[in-house]
């Protein structure tokens, strides 16, 4: 749904945003492909549990790539690490931090001395049954499970416990350590996986590895669908292709960008709207000078870095605002507006001046002027995902389409209801005029 949206597009964009800061990244995200939900909607449909995750997977990453989501680094999955997560269960125990009951495995939350740190949670505070299962076999009513017992008609694994499968933290930290290490720069997701997921992890890793230390922890914020957290568990959510059955894809990425990720970011039509009316204006702006410049010869004056005065303090605005907003945290809800914008503005105004007739050194000026400012912009658009990868043109037109189809309406019929208005549409070229016509039925009489 639009949640899991939110958390791929804005750790997408701090990947997008390393990469073009030249670090080199290793960025990895897990699929959890074996839990309860997973086994019980298995057992439903009458499907193997991984099979079923298996095309969930593939079904999530389709959105992601309509999203321009760029694929991580590893993308490892539960079942394709059992070694792993047995190995540090192990680990765990023999540290003293674990024990066996039954088959199943539970961590002894009073031998994790900071638990609750990233939190800021007591853990005399933490009631049984919120959101730790109630266990009458725990030591400590906090203490999770790391391996739990097969049940009857269950997907399971070999372990030194006997059969059965892995709890939902352990698989995080095993995975993460396989790939970067108990030490490593960022953890992110959501920030109700703040408790008691990643809380666990921190107490897991340290349990299995002293020196275990995750530099920077980012989480982002929901989203909400009537002032409630959007979730599948409550009901009230969108799914992805819901709103781009409707919306470009890249609306709605501009839609969930618009607030700062850490904030809440409430859904409403109208935001997907203005978000589809921004995005067609940059798309635009960015064709029309596409075209203009197209056929214009560059002739070599000697001069070929002089841009106009206006173009510079043009082209250093963007660039100072880019770095200013994105290295605050990722602020991309500020990034789109400002500097931006008058890029955009800039492009448009020196458009309508190209028309003109002016000297032969002044034209060059104009045109290396919005060469600058123009692939200023798209660099930008790149690194906030919003550069689409077919033409401006295509994607304008699957705006339009998408647009007509929320009004219920084909251009055909679009074209017609004009027409018996009085008002023709006429195509030239690329662009589209309108002009008066007689009406196709008799006129309303004054």
């Amino acid at each position: 749904h639009l949640g899991h949206a939110r958390a791929a597009i804005s750790f997408d964009i701090l990947y997008r945003y390393l990469k073009h800061l030249k670090y080199e990244v290793t960025y990895v995200r897990n699929f959890t492909d074996i839990d309860d939900k997973i086994i019980h909607q298995a057992n439903e449909l009458g499907e193997d549990s991984l099979s079923l995750s298996k095309r969930y997977c593939e079904e999530y990453l389709n959105d992601m790539g309509d999203l321009q989501c760029r694929l991580p680094t590893k993308q490892p999955c539960v079942s394709g690490h059992m070694k792993h997560i047995t190995d540090m269960i192990t680990l765990i125990i023999n540290n003293g931090c674990a024990y066996v009951v039954e088959g199943d495995v539970f961590f002894y939350v009073e031998k994790s001395p900071n638990y609750g740190q990233l939190s800021r949670q007591r853990l005399e505070n933490n009631r049984a049954g919120e959101r730790v299962a109630v266990d009458p076999r725990k030591r400590n009513p906090a203490d999770f499970a790391l391996w739990k017992a097969a049940k009857p008609g269950e997907k399971s694994w070999d372990s030194p416990w006997g059969q059965g499968r892995p709890g939902w933290h352990i698989e995080c930290s095993a995975m993460s350590a396989r790939y970067l290490t108990f030490k490593f720069d960022i953890h992110g997701g959501g920030i109700d996986l703040i408790f008691p997921h990643h809380e666990n992890e921190i107490a897991q890793n340290r349990a299995a590895c002293q020196e275990s230390c995750v530099r920077y922890w980012v989480h982002n914020g929901h989203v909400t669908i009537n002032n409630e957290k959007m979730s599948k568990s409550s009901g009230n959510f969108l799914t992805i292709r819901q709103i781009t059955e409707r919306y470009h894809p890249l609306t709605l990425r501009h839609f969930l960008i618009s607030a700062h990720y850490r904030s809440l970011l409430h859904y409403s039509v109208m935001q997907l709207e203005s978000a589809s009316d921004s995005i067609f204006y940059i798309y635009q702006t960015l064709l029309d000078c596409e075209v203009a410049l197209f056929d214009v010869f560059q002739e070599d004056d000697g001069e070929k870095d002089r841009i106009s005065a206006p173009a510079q303090l043009c082209f250093k605005n963007l660039q100072d605002e880019f770095y200013a907003r994105m290295s605050d945290d990722l602020n991309t809800s500020h990034l789109l507006t400002g500097a931006f914008q008058d890029a955009l503005k800039f492009i448009n105004s020196h458009l309508n001046m190209l028309k003109k007739k002016q000297p032969k050194n002044q034209q060059l000026v104009m045109i290396r002027s919005l060469r600058k400012i123009e692939n200023k912009v798209k660099e930008v658009l790149k690194v906030l995902g919003l550069l689409p990868r077919s033409g401006f043109s295509q994607v304008l037109q699957q705006l339009k389409d998408k647009a007509l189809k929320r009004a219920g309406l084909v251009e055909a019929d679009l074209r017609a209801d004009l027409s018996t208005r009085g008002i023709a549409l006429m195509d030239v070229g690329n662009e589209t005029f309108w002009r008066p016509c007689v009406p196709v039925c008799n006129p309303t009489a004054l």
